[in-house]
């Protein structure tokens, strides 16, 4: 198991830079039409806010030791899952409403509350890190259809991989640099729309990524990264408000596994 300290002092800094590029940014509302598997959705416009500051990790926080943790489990927030996540948030509207953000251990759910516009929950477990892995997280959707649900893998000192999946069935590969680089874009009929519950599936295995949808592998994937090539690192996701709220999410749970 790697030392976690440089990579939780590294995310933090990653995220000050170039989070204004983000797909839910300035995503427009989610058409009324469900999105078909084989059209071409609309492209989000370049966003113009400013990179939002997110304060730096005082490396003081971090544990001295870093417990046993087993390479591969189902996180099912029937608790705080203690010091080896880490949560941090980002976004345009994070200056000013980032202590807006509630979250909330109970009934085996994590809950998320995003009351304001434009902010980017991200929470990350930084107990081990993965080359080959698959990441599954089932959600409950509790508040306003207008939102986005990422899984991020490799989480390292070069960046990582994220898939943001808006609700409306609009998804985006991206690799994060120092900057958000797309890599792919699509959508999904696979996706249940309004309060209801999904499950979000990500395989980063070798060069080669996969993407699921309440068990289904969407079009275009897998897709294979012939240019960023990011090695290994943490797993992480996120949640994110967009131009309509209040958003709230239910995670039921988060599952790390072995990439087949």
């Amino acid at each position: 198991m790697k030392n976690v300290r440089p990579l939780l002092f590294f995310v933090s800094l990653l995220l000050i830079v170039g989070l204004a590029c983000r797909f839910g940014a300035d995503t427009p509302p989610p058409q009324t039409e469900r999105p078909i598997e084989t059209r071409e959705p609309t492209i989000a416009p370049e966003p113009t806010e400013e990179p939002t500051e997110l304060p730096t990790l005082e490396l003081t926080e971090l544990p001295t030791e870093v417990p046993f943790m087993l390479d591969y489990f189902t996180e099912e927030f029937d608790q705080d899952p203690g010091e080896l996540w880490l949560s941090r948030i980002s976004g345009p509207g994070a200056d000013a409403h980032a202590s807006s953000v509630k979250t909330e251990f109970s009934d085996s759910r994590m809950r998320i509350e995003l009351p304001e516009r434009d902010l980017y929950f991200y929470y990350f477990y930084l107990g081990n890190t993965y080359e080959n892995v698959r990441i599954d997280l089932r959600a409950d959707n509790r508040g306003v259809n207008t939102n986005n649900v990422s899984l991020i893998c490799r989480v390292g000192d070069d960046g990582w991989y994220e898939w943001s999946v808006g609700s409306g069935g609009d998804w985006i590969l991206y690799a994060r640099t120092d900057k958000y680089n797309l890599m792919a874009k699509g959508g999904t009929t696979y996706l249940k729309q309004g309060k209801e519950v999904n499950e979000y599936g990500l395989e980063c295995k070798d060069n080669t990524i996969r993407m699921f949808i309440n068990g289904q592998e969407i079009k275009q994937s897998p897709f294979t990264d012939k240019k960023y090539g990011l090695r290994d690192g943490a797993v992480a996701f996120n949640i994110s408000s967009l131009h309509v709220t209040p958003v709230v999410v239910e995670v039921d749970w988060f599952k790390v596994s072995e990439a087949e």
